[in-house]
This record gives C-alpha cells, sequence and structure tokens, in this order.
C-alpha cells in the first residue's frame, strides 16, 4: 500500500483535520469515526459469527480482534475477513468513516463496518500508551440527554484480551 499524505481526503471527502484520539471515543451507532493509531497485538482469527436475523445469509467472516492506541488511549479494533491478513503489530492505521460499538457478546470495539476504511500509512512510528482502555470503559445513557452516552465506570484500566506490553 502507498502512505497517504496526512491531510488526503478520506471516506466520503473526510479529511484528517475532523481526526478523533482515541480518549475521546464514546460509543455510537454512526460511522463517523476517523482516527490515526498502530497495531500493537493481534489475537489469532475467530470463527465466522452466524448472520443476525435480519442480515444476509453471505454476511458471515472470520474475525479478529487487534489492540490498538494511540498517544491518549488504546481500543480493541475488530477486524473483518480480509482485514485480518492486511495488518499486523507495529501497522500505523487511518481508519475513516468506522465505529466506536456494541458487538455481539456485549464488548465494545472500533471497526471499519461496511462504510468504513482502514489502510495501512506507516510503520512502527508512533507514540502510544496503553491505558487507558477505551473498550474496557463501562457507558450509560446521558441522564440529562438520553441520546448521549457517559463514561460510568472503568472495567479495567487495561486490555482484559491482551497483556500489557510491559
Amino acid at each position: 500500500m502507498v502512505p497517504k499524505e496526512p491531510d488526503a481526503p478520506g471516506v466520503n471527502g473526510i479529511s484528517s483535520a475532523s481526526t478523533v484520539k482515541l480518549k475521546d471515543l464514546v460509543p455510537a451507532a454512526t460511522n463517523n469515526v476517523n482516527t490515526t493509531f498502530i497495531v500493537l497485538d493481534k489475537a489469532g482469527r475467530a470463527p465466522p459469527l452466524p448472520p443476525p436475523p435480519h442480515g444476509r445469509a453471505d454476511a458471515r467472516e472470520e474475525t479478529c480482534l487487534a489492540l490498538v492506541a494511540d498517544e491518549t488511549a488504546a481500543a480493541h479494533f475488530l477486524l473483518w475477513g480480509a482485514e485480518c491478513d492486511a495488518f499486523e503489530p507495529g501497522d500505523i492505521v487511518r481508519l475513516t468513516g468506522g465505529i466506536f460499538s456494541y458487538q455481539r457478546g456485549n464488548s465494545l470495539v472500533l471497526r471499519a463496518g461496511r462504510r468504513g476504511r482502514a489502510e495501512k500509512v506507516g510503520e512502527f512510528t508512533m507514540l502510544f500508551v496503553e491505558t487507558p482502555n477505551m473498550s474496557e470503559v463501562k457507558w450509560a445513557r446521558d441522564p440529562g440527554d438520553p441520546r448521549r452516552m457517559v463514561q460510568e465506570a472503568v472495567v479495567s484500566p487495561h486490555s482484559q484480551v491482551f497483556k500489557p506490553l510491559q
């Protein structure tokens, strides 16, 4: 893959100027997450999930989970199908039009989704932290605005899936 310039347009013309840091992720059912992170670790492939009752039967693909981070926080990134082979630890990835939401099993993950795109833009040269892990935060509806989510508690400061790098 050819690295893109920092201000290259993303999905639907969204530029990197509208990027969000991982510490500012909030669960939502919209594809509006534009961010850049480094892949720290990657778990093995999981068997295909059964399609949801309202989903397409051909939507069954293998998935794998990755631990990703930027200079503000970490999160779990769900890779689907060919994405599992496309990214390795040390890769710097730009996500455009991504989504941070609950996956089956109630795990909170960052993912490209159907409308988003994840692309490799570099390797190994990015500052990062492993805590807090935004996928390990318990969220609740804001009593003042039920359309908004607020942090309720930290389940674990580190990923419960991946061990700290140390």
